[in-house]
């Protein structure tokens, strides 16, 4: 059963070194603005490593969403072309710098996925659970 939202905001950022802390500064703002403060340090480090990616793998512009809804938090990072396929997990070599973001990501939230690639880019979306508010 779809979940209905209760609230959403956008923003779009172009891809530039600064843009993943534009994106951070934005998740982190909605989410002190709906008193969500205990959901900022998972929805932060996801965005940061799904902004990234954007910059890096496709030099677009890209538009970040934050949905609150009855049950859960849905961010979604779409960017445009090039990118050629899905992201996937990687396997990290212990050596290596990169390719440990979707394994990040797949830790910090309760499901994420991938819609698209397509010719006009994809979305790569996570949610979050929120706390079930206490009856007064």
């Amino acid at each position: 059963m779809e979940q209905v939202t209760l609230w959403s905001h956008e923003t779009v950022l172009t891809a530039e070194a600064g843009s993943a802390a534009k994106a951070r500064n934005f998740v982190v703002h909605q989410l002190v603005e709906h008193r969500l403060l205990y959901m900022v340090d998972d929805v932060r480090l996801v965005t940061s490593e799904l902004a990234a990616n954007a910059v890096m793998r496709t030099q677009s512009d890209f538009t970040v969403i934050l949905e609150g809804r009855e049950n859960s938090v849905l961010l979604t990072v779409r960017d445009g072309p090039p990118i050629a396929s899905a992201p996937s997990p990687d396997v990290p070599y212990v050596m290596r710098i990169a390719g440990r973001g979707l394994l990040i990501v797949n830790m910090r939230s309760q499901a994420w996925g991938v819609a698209g690639p397509d010719a006009t880019g994809k979305s790569v979306w996570a949610s979050f659970p929120t706390r079930s508010r206490a009856v007064s």
